[in-house]
């Protein structure tokens, strides 16, 4: 090896160079990897869409909104859709009725019979409602709008009941006790392999029919209502 000082000198300075590209590279693979395009969202970039609100009513915003002022919202914005009294419009979705179904051969999953905590469905409405202009009414009128959906439901059952931030959460749903936490943590711990098959697992799958021909579209009740509507 050379000992010249030109060598050594041209040495320490490559080091150099290379020195701060080595300490990102450690950096970033403590982070996981990174494509450095973008930047870091703000925190008020992050409230935005920070907005979820969960079973016990944590992230519920402060508002009010009556169900009469709801069902002007309803009748205007959803009905088109969801028919005037939630009984859907063609094949959009039946809002209200069919309490009791589940346990039938052919439930029907409405709010009122398959929405287990009240405080998600003003999630849900928020998140993606109206369809295709989600998020455009104010927090009062999302509140205003759950109510007329959680009238239309029975659960609450005045006109003039006021929906607020304090008292969405107390509210019970008809079916709350008719949903089980997943188990398959524990109900099916036996299948589960240190390392799984990849590779000619199970028999070649026969097709034997397709939807286009078995009947897989509920059909509309006796009394020729579309079903959910009581």
């Amino acid at each position: 090896m050379s000992k010249s000082p030109n060598f050594i000198a041209a040495a320490l300075l490559a080091c150099a160079l290379v020195a701060p590209a080595l300490a990102q590279q450690k950096a970033d693979a403590r982070g996981g990897p990174r494509y450095h395009i973008g930047r870091a969202p703000t925190a008020d970039e992050i409230r935005g869409w920070d907005i979820d609100v969960r079973p016990d009513g944590q992230g519920l915003p402060e508002g009010k909104g009556t169900v009469a002022q709801g069902e002007k919202l309803f009748m205007d914005n959803c009905s088109t859709c969801h028919g005037e009294f939630g009984e859907g419009n063609g094949r959009w979705p039946v809002l209200a009725g069919g309490k009791g179904s589940l346990t039938s051969d052919n439930p029907v999953k409405t709010v009122g019979s398959y929405w287990p905590y009240a405080s998600t469905v003003f999630d849900y409405v928020r998140h993606a409602m109206p369809y295709g202009n989600a998020e455009s009414f104010s927090v009062d009128e999302y509140y205003a709008l759950v109510a007329y959906v959680l009238y239309l439901n029975d659960v609450v059952t005045d006109q003039n009941f006021e929906l607020t931030n304090k008292n969405l959460a107390t509210l019970k749903m008809p079916n709350e006790q008719g949903f089980v936490m997943d188990d398959r943590a524990t109900s099916e711990r036996s299948f589960w392999q240190k390392d799984p098959c990849m590779k000619d697992c199970i028999a070649p799958v026969k097709i034997t029919g397709r939807a286009a021909v078995i009947d897989v579209t509920p059909e509309d009740g006796k009394d020729g209502k579309p079903r959910g509507v009581e």
